[in-house]
This record gives structure tokens, sequence and C-alpha cells, in this order.
């Protein structure tokens, strides 16, 4: 009788999913925006339980967000937990677990790279949100290896009291393969459009951050999603990647065109015609007169596309601190250099030895305008209260998150504690709230509320709109580097530690 009434509440759950919506990837669709319309919990208690549908251990560090579907929820994490007694060391770990009751169905472990935390930083497992599609699973492990998973089997076997494993439809080492450097970790969440699927591959600079080992190996592949064949690649970063390429690529139809949006290792966004590889635009996220490491940033957010916007905030690596960032507007209907500035062609090279110094090296690298730019508007700060300089929570700060964009407004969350909201089509400021404490997730909109994790593991969530309303905050116990995700009526909310499904009766 018990699991006639599990089989029947899968089969119930199963048959609603056309009324619901599952999150089968990062960010939800290609175009990477996290917004939904389903209702959403507002009241929890963890120290009560209320609310709380079920938990689940993880490791001691998990990234991303989990992705469901069809009654499978997928995510990363590091092997802290132990779980299999057969695999006991430091490792990268997906995990599968059943969206109804989160019972754990099955796991793989990933070793560490020999070759240490210059390619595998240690305790950081699968950052990679899995990406799901009919029966399969894509991911990218802690090994830059991309993996393909038939889920059928679990899928087939999900109220079994011993679920079916996956099989391995295929596996391609980029290191091996393709030559590829991963710098600390391959983190790309993959998306896909028709047979392809796309994939920053983590290729960067040495131990030292002074040598760049693989200057030829591609920043982007396109694979056959079925076979894991290269359809085609691209590494026009070349020898100017600054440090890693952690960044996610983005979908968006212009012009009648399909585009793959890449963020990449030299800070430009490149856009790809999908099925060929050939770039379309390219648009440097940083000003001319900026220098690495302490003014150029990097590009470790994903692209998000609304309409025939791109919107995007420029960050570098945590482990480097705090500073002025910037937020981008960009049309994505031009074709060619669209960057806001050009080089200015009588600028004179910076002396030997001034290269990575400012203010020298930045008087002499000033751009002048580009007639081609796509750039609708930016933002990197504005000296609201005309005190004659610009505080931190004036500014955009440095930020790895994605900005999220619903009914005319941009959310974006910065490393310094911030979330600015922004008219999406002209840049006007609306208002800030200090979360006080990084944040490294990004937010995502559900039933006109806007859901916010940070560091110190508080859940904020805000009325949508142009003033500031704050509704509720909850803790979760522990830090969160993850995004919310609702899926099917269900709210999750993932800490480094464990993932929550939240859900008000």
């Amino acid at each position: 009788m018990k699991k006639a009434c599990l089989v029947a509440a899968i089969l119930a759950s199963s048959a609603g999913l056309a009324l619901a919506e599952d999150w089968p990837m990062w960010g939800k669709t290609p175009q990477r925006n996290m917004t939904t319309a389903q209702k959403a919990p507002l009241n929890w208690s963890l120290e009560e339980k209320k609310g709380i549908k079920w938990e689940q251990q993880l490791g001691s560090q998990s990234y991303g967000n989990p992705t469901i579907l069809n009654g499978i929820i997928a995510l990363g994490t590091n092997n802290e937990a132990k779980r299999d007694p057969k695999f006991t060391a430091d490792g990268g770990v997906l995990k599968l677990f059943r969206e109804s009751d989160g019972k754990f169905l099955w796991q793989r472990y990933d070793a560490k790279l020999k070759a240490g935390r210059v390619n595998d930083w240690p305790f950081q497992g699968v950052c990679s949100t899995p990406f799901m599609q009919g029966d399969y699973l894509w991911y990218a492990n802690n090994r830059c290896e991309i993996i393909c998973l038939d889920l059928k089997p679990v899928r087939d076997s999900l109220t079994s009291d011993t679920p079916a494993e996956p099989k391995v439809v295929w596996k391609v080492d980029m290191m091996a393969e393709l030559g590829v450097f991963p710098h600390n970790m391959t983190s790309c969440s993959i998306t896909a459009h028709g047979d392809l699927i796309f994939v920053i591959t983590g290729n960067g600079v040495d131990d030292a951050h002074k040598n760049l080992p693989a200057p030829k190996a591609p920043s982007i592949v396109a694979f056959n999603k079925t076979t894991g064949k290269v359809v085609w690649t691209d590494n026009s970063p070349g020898e100017r990647v600054l440090h890693g390429q952690w960044a996610s690529p983005a979908i968006a139809t212009a012009n009648g065109k399909t585009l793959v949006i890449a963020p990449l290792g030299d800070a430009w966004v490149y856009a790809y015609e999908a099925e060929t590889g050939k770039i379309v635009w390219r648009f440097d996220a940083n000003m001319k007169d900026t220098v690495y490491p302490t003014t150029r940033n990097e590009l470790i957010a994903t692209p998000v596309v609304v309409g025939n916007y791109m919107y995007i905030a420029v960050g570098q690596d945590p482990e480097h601190g705090e500073g002025p960032g910037h937020l981008w507007c960009v049309d994505i209907t031009k074709t060619g250099d669209v960057s806001l500035e050009l080089d200015n062609p009588d600028a004179k090279p910076p002396r030997p030895g001034e290269e990575l110094v400012v203010p020298k090296a930045a008087v002499v690298k000033k751009g002048v305008p580009n007639p081609n730019s796509a750039v609708v508007w930016h933002w990197r700060g504005t000296d609201f209260n005309k005190d004659g300089r610009i505080t931190s929570r004036e500014r955009m700060n440095r930020t790895i998150s994605t900005v999220t964009v619903h009914d005319g407004l941009v959310y974006a969350p910065d490393f310094s504690g911030f979330m600015h909201v922004m008219d999406a089509k002209s840049g006007e400021h609306y208002w800030t709230y200090d979360m006080e404490a990084a944040m490294w997730g990004s937010p995502m909109i559900a039933d006109n509320k806007v859901y916010l994790c940070d560091e110190d593991g508080d859940v904020a969530i805000f009325e949508a709109g142009k003033e500031m309303k704050l509704l509720a905050t909850h803790n979760m116990g522990s830090a969160s580097y993850c995004s919310p995700v609702l899926a099917n009526g269900v709210l999750y909310i993932m800490t480094r530690e464990k993932l929550f499904a939240v859900q008000e009766k």
C-alpha cells in the first residue's frame, strides 16, 4: 500500500508538469534570465521545520544551483560527505535526488587532478550546474571533462527502493583531447541549441599567474550533444587570457540568427553563429584605460538576454577581493566590434616596466569613441548624495553574479554585498540594498518576489519593483554561494552543505 501511494504521487506529479515548470539548467532557459511566474513561498522556519518539505546533506562546498527535470534533481558538490565508502578522498561529486521526497538516488565521484590547485582547486568539487534535456544530462566535472549521462534507467526506476544507475553515453577529456589547461577549475554550466551543446573550457594561466601554458587551446567548444564530437571551436582570446575562463554562455536570436553569447578570458564577450562558430560581434567589457589586475576586470557572470538586449557585469576571482566594477546593457543586433571604445591609434605604448602601472599605463591606453558601439547604457557609479565621492554603495562593484531582469528592471548583486536595481532600458538607478555579506549567487524572481542568498546564509525576499520593499529574511544556517530556484511549486535553496526544499502548505 505504501509503495502504491508513492507510485501514485510520482505519477500525479509527472502528469502535472505541463501546468508547472521544471528548472533544467543554469538560469532556467538558454537566455539565462532567472524568472518564473510560479507561486513562491514567503514564510518558513528552519528551526521549527515549518515549510521545509525535506533537506539533504551535500558536501562541504557547493556552487551553482540544482537543476530539476521530470522528477530528478541534479547538482554538483565535493566529496566531504564521503557517502560512498569506496571513495573517501577529495574529489568532485555529481548527485541525483528524487524530486518528490529528496531521496538520494545516485552519485558519481571523480578524483582530483594530480596537478593540484592550478587545475583543480582542493575541496571545490563540481562547480558546473548540470544541464538536463529529455533523458540526458551534461556537465563539466572537476577534471575538465564533459560528460553525457543517460538518465532513463534512473527515471524508469524512481519508485524502486534501489533505483538503477545512469549510463555514461560519452565523455571528452578537454585536457587530453583539446589541449586545455584549466586554471583552478572547469566550471562552465552548459547550454544547448539544436544538436549542439556549448562549453567554455576554463583554459587559463599557470600557478604563478604569469604564463599561459596553452595559448592555442580553445576557449569555447561546440559539441554534438549525442556523440560528443567537436563541431567547432574558437580561441579568440589567444594569449590575452587574463586569468581563468569560468563563465557560462547564453543563447539568443538576433536578425533571424541563433547566437551563442560567450564571456571569455580576455574580458570580451563574443557572439557566435550557433551552427558554425562564426563571430558575429565582439564586445570589450572594460574601458580601454583599465589595467589588469587592478582596474581591468574579468567576466565570470553569465550574460542575460531579454529581447534584443544583453546584460552583464564584470568582476574578478573572489580571492582578489572587492573593487570597482561595471554593469552593461548591449544591443545584440549589431555586428563587428560593438565596444563602447576603440583603441586610440595615436596612443604610444607604455614604457617597459609600466604596462601594469596605474595611472601611467592608463593614460596612454585611453580609448576613443566607437561609432559602431552597441552599448545602450552602462553604469559604474553615481554620486547620489553629492558629497564629492562615490562610495561602494553608490557604485557597481566587482561581481561574479548573473543579473536578473523582470518587468523592466535589472537586479544586479555585487561581491561587496549590494544589490542595485536599475531601469532595464535607460539604466536609471532606483534603489540599492545592503545584504552586509558577499554574494556569489544570483537573484531569482518568482511570483513578483526577488529571492537572494548571501555568504552569511541569509535569504532576503523583496517585492519586485521600483521601490525597495523587504518582505522577509531567513537564515539557512550556513553560507550560500548559490542561486535559489523554483520548480513545480517548490523553492530550492542550496547552502554550501545542504539542499533545502521549501514549500508553504
